[in-house]
């Protein structure tokens, strides 16, 4: 169980990293596609791109510092199982940036009284939130070498 404690902590600092990458490209992309071309998604471009930079970062980091390698993969198919398990997190990720800004922000009222800018990233914060749980259990049981 220490281990396992141990092991959360790291993964949670990977997740820091990536999180941050994720977010600073998120806002970032947020904030310029929508004051240059007004587009009413540009959260979601934002959030695409943040994302599969972070996952990037992530499957480095976490491999390095979180799991052990599972002996029976080759580095190709590793990567290739983290980026489905990924895609998963990602349109997990849209899905619930898409439900907390469009349907809940644009349709309460009161919701509107919070600044887009702040919403958004309140949003960002809430969805990296779930889709971190998804992931360590993901990555544990399909890239961390099985006892023996």
């Amino acid at each position: 169980m220490k281990n396992l404690i141990q092991q959360f902590l790291k993964f949670g600092v990977v997740g820091v990293i990536a999180f941050v990458v994720d977010f600073t490209v998120t806002m970032l992309l947020y904030n310029v596609i929508r004051r240059l071309t007004g587009f009413e998604y540009s959260e979601m471009v934002g959030s695409f791109f943040g994302f599969i930079i972070s996952v990037i970062v992530n499957y480095v980091l976490s491999m390095h510092f979180v799991f052990e390698r599972r002996e029976d993969l080759d580095k190709q198919q590793e990567f290739v199982i983290f980026i489905i398990l990924s895609a998963i997190g990602l349109v997990l990720n849209l899905i619930i940036m898409w439900l907390l800004n469009h349907p809940l922000y644009d349709n309460i009222s009161i919701l509107r009284k919070i600044s887009a800018n702040l919403y958004v990233a309140a949003s960002k914060i809430i969805a990296t939130a779930i889709v971190t749980v998804y992931n360590f259990v993901t990555r544990k049981i399909f890239h961390e070498k099985k006892e023996a």
